[in-house]
Formats: structure tokens, sequence, C-alpha cells
């Protein structure tokens, strides 16, 4: 999944959420399930998302989401060879980015 979030220093837990397609509670319960995920929090407690955090939800997101690991399988395989699986998941979100602009070339040449 190809997450299109304007480029910003903290993002919004509501703007996260809608990105993700996904309720803000998943996105809660995910953190407290997933270790890497730490969005800070402001004075008023609000969870302000960074683009590493983004990142690490992509990654959690294919592993759940589109994958479909179960949530223990997914920590498991995340501390197994976690390198192996954000490059994974690197190379896959570059190459359907890729897919999605060769599309838009396709449809504008038609």
């Amino acid at each position: 999944m190809h997450v299109n979030l304007p480029e910003r220093r903290y993002y919004k837990i509501g703007e996260v959420a809608k990105a993700f397609a996904v309720n803000t509670s998943l996105i809660r319960f995910w953190e407290n399930e997933f270790s890497i995920l730490k969005p800070k929090k402001n004075k008023k407690g609000n969870r302000m998302f960074t683009q590493q955090d983004i990142k690490n939800l992509e990654l959690i997101y294919n592993l759940v989401k589109e994958r479909g690991f179960t949530l223990d399988g997914a920590k498991k395989k995340m501390k197994q060879n976690f390198n192996n699986v954000k490059n994974n998941h690197d190379i896959i979100s570059r190459l359907q980015g890729i897919k999605s602009e060769l599309i838009n070339i396709k449809n504008q040449l038609e």
C-alpha cells in the first residue's frame, strides 16, 4: 500500500487513519501491540506521527492486512528479520509507485 500524505514533520492520528483507510482505534491498538510504533504526544496527549512512524505503519499494514499475518505472526516476522522485511516492503512500495505512474502515463496517451 502506498500512502499519499503531504510532506510534513508530524501527522495527526485522524490523518493517518484516513490515509490507511482504517479506524483510529486500530492505529492506537497497533501502537500498543508493536514496539516499533512510538508516536510522539503533544501537551494535550494527542498522537503526532512522524515519517518514520508512517513507514512502520505501512510495514505493519502490509504484514497484517495485505499478507494476512496474525498479530503474533507479524511480530515474529519483524523480530526474526526486520531489516529483510523492511527492505522487501520498501522495494514493493517503490514498484507500486512506479506502476501507478506508468498507468497514469498510459491513460494520458490514450
